[in-house]
């Protein structure tokens, strides 16, 4: 059975602003310094798909920078179009019908299009090790990853490590999941890495596109008559524009809340691969070195008696005296300052910005 790649590449990635804009979103800069995001994730998920068989799905507003910024790599008519935005499980969905519909069944590898990974090489084994699983068994599997500190930014999958599990060989093995756990505080997310039986939730999924389709029609009944719609104008000379006046009509839910936590056939991988979900500014130290300091510089720096800091510039020098812990970037039109422990806020800054009608900024 075929297997083909499937990139979410919807978001907007606000929390990377002033670098993200709109039309730019995180998964179109070149953060690491090597290639734009999405190029390095279709790279990376090619070693289990040809690339011809990888599909993007993304915000209709982004279609023409993500096809400059994939030309070569990617498949004009694998670049699906998000009419308006409606969630992971519209996109998930949207991609499985155009599977089924045009190139019938097969098994499909779900990524988002902003994450980090170190070891390459064990990402296509346990990859690998889960399209077999879920070619053979018919669930749904989700690759976990196992916690190597007790992080409260990220949701936890629950297993039974007792549960001897469905083994793909190289000592890959995937688990019935028993629950999924929210982002939890520091003293419960202590206790879940101890237990030894939970995985960090990251967001990649792997199994076949009939199995998720009849997941979504028992399951999420409302948004799979959306999805059915669709289905059946593939093909026709009205594809278009009955896909852009569907999909907007889809419930916004997201995979998770709407299948995973509540289908009876989900296994987990638990795998170490060196992941990171490079998510706000904070993140950068993963595609960084830090120095002695603590500080993580990307772009022109000059700094003194400066600690913890990470700064971003893409033309101009910037300069830091007697600092701790500030997040700076630069850009053509815009300076950011925000202090590292309120990264995640810089969503706020754009949320204003809307409300000021600055749209050149946005």
């Amino acid at each position: 059975m075929k297997t083909y790649g499937v990139i979410m590449a919807g978001g907007g990635g606000t929390r990377f602003w002033p670098m993200s804009r709109h039309e730019v979103p995180k998964q179109l800069l070149n953060l690491s310094g090597k290639d734009l995001m999405i190029n390095e994730t279709v790279d990376r998920v090619s070693t289990v798909a040809a690339k011809e068989d990888i599909f993007i799905v993304t915000n209709v507003d982004q279609v023409p920078g993500m096809e400059k910024a994939t030309a070569g790599r990617i498949r004009p008519d694998h670049i699906l179009s998000e009419a308006s935005a409606r969630n992971t499980a519209a996109c998930v969905g949207y991609a499985a019908m155009e599977i089924v519909k045009k190139y019938g069944d097969g098994i499909m590898t779900i990524f988002p299009a902003d994450h980090f990974i170190k070891d390459e090489a064990a990402f296509t084994r346990v990859l690998k090790g889960a399209v077999k699983i879920a070619e053979e068994k018919n669930c749904l599997v989700t690759l976990g990853i196992t916690p190597t500190f007790a992080c409260t930014g990220y949701g936890y999958i629950r297993f039974d490590k007792n549960d001897a599990g469905t083994s793909a060989g190289e000592g890959i093995t995937a688990r019935p999941v028993v629950e999924f756990k929210e982002k939890p505080d520091a003293a419960t997310a202590e206790e879940y890495v101890k237990s030894g039986e939970y995985a960090w939730n990251s967001g990649m999924f792997v199994w076949k596109a009939s199995v998720i389709l009849e997941e979504f029609k028992k399951l999420l009944p409302d948004v799979y008559a959306c999805l059915e719609k669709m289905g059946e104008a593939m093909g026709s000379a009205d594809e278009k524009r009955i896909i852009n006046e569907i999909y907007p009509t889809i419930p916004s839910i997201s995979i998770d809340y709407g299948i995973m936590e509540k289908s009876d056939i989900v296994n987990v991988i638990s795998a170490e691969m060196g992941w990171n979900d490079v998510g706000s500014w904070d993140n950068l130290g993963v595609l960084y070195e830090e120095d002695g300091d603590g500080n993580v510089f990307a772009g022109d720096h000059l700094a003194i008696d400066t600690k913890g800091c990470i700064t971003y510039s893409k033309k101009r020098l910037i300069s830091t005296v007697g600092v701790q812990d500030l997040i700076i970037v630069e850009t053509d039109d815009a300076v950011m300052v925000v202090d590292k422990s309120r990264a995640q806020d810089v969503k706020l800054l754009v949320d204003e910005l809307k409300k000021q009608g600055r749209k050149e900024l946005l």
